[in-house]
């Protein structure tokens, strides 16, 4: 289903539990809610469900970039201010997470939880021509160009060497990513800095990483854990920077366990 919001129009999808407590989905980078059909069904049961495609992905509208984190942020409260959704859990993996903490130090009381997976907090200096070869890449080549190196950062060696059915899918999201969509985003998140802020966020705080994820190390995590008072930090084994997808089970279970709690 599409809805307007802030002048576009974003694709979102509601299952589950009617009266049950709203969990919003917020996915990664180059990919879109379908990234969360391996967690749906185990939030299903008990919750209310809203996954949706950010700006510039899947079937939401792609104008023209560059984005801001504000403006993602801004677009994820239009969505619950236009779907009546006064409070939610919001679960965001990567620029997901990154949404979730723009929401958390500006509108706490949309929240009653906050998972973090495989983000960060400050994007430093030192990445910011990795992302300029990254738009450079993009804008030549296409997301194909783009495919192998990302998936290289999102997977271990050996998922990808396995190759299950389920990174055919998070590829083909990937590839219909809308070029215009990918660099909008990236010049959002190269700005990312909420690092001195951290300690300012109170809402109970489930962080969840994968043990390879060099992208965004357990190190960044450890972080983030230490300046949210109120959090949780877990480490999930054999994954990577899509810990949501290469370890499905001990993701659902941790996040499933953090919702029963709060």
């Amino acid at each position: 289903m599409k809805i307007d919001v802030n002048g576009l129009k974003i694709n979102y999808e509601v299952s589950g539990q009617t009266g049950g407590p709203w969990v919003i989905l917020s996915h990664s980078l180059a990919c879109n809610l379908h990234m969360w059909d391996p967690q749906v069904k185990a939030l299903e049961n008990s919750c209310r469900v809203l996954r949706y495609d950010t700006r510039g992905h899947g079937r939401s509208d792609a104008p023209q970039g560059p984005y801001s984190l504000d403006m993602l942020g801004a677009d994820a409260v239009g969505l619950l201010d236009a779907l009546r959704i006064d409070t939610a859990h919001w679960v965001g993996l990567s620029m997901g997470g990154m949404i979730g903490q723009f929401l958390a130090l500006n509108y706490p009381q949309r929240l009653k939880g906050l998972v973090l997976c495989d983000t960060g907090p400050l994007m430093p200096d030192e990445a910011q021509p990795i992302w300029q070869a990254r738009i450079d890449e993009a804008r030549k080549g296409g997301m194909a160009a783009r495919l192998k190196t990302t998936f290289e950062d999102w997977f271990t060696p050996e998922l990808l060497k396995q190759n299950p059915p389920v990174l055919k899918a998070i590829q083909k999201q990937f590839l219909a990513t809308p070029v215009e969509g990918y660099v909008g985003c990236i010049e959002a998140i190269r700005k990312l800095n909420y690092i001195d802020r951290l300690n300012e966020i109170h809402i109970p705080t489930l962080i969840m990483v994968g043990k390879e994820d060099f992208g965004t190390p357990v190190e960044v995590s450890q972080i983030m854990h230490a300046m949210i008072s109120d959090s949780t930090l877990v480490v999930l084994p054999a994954a990577a920077h899509l810990s949501s997808v290469a370890q499905p089970e001990a993701f659902n279970t941790a996040l499933l366990d953090f919702l029963k709690a709060h």
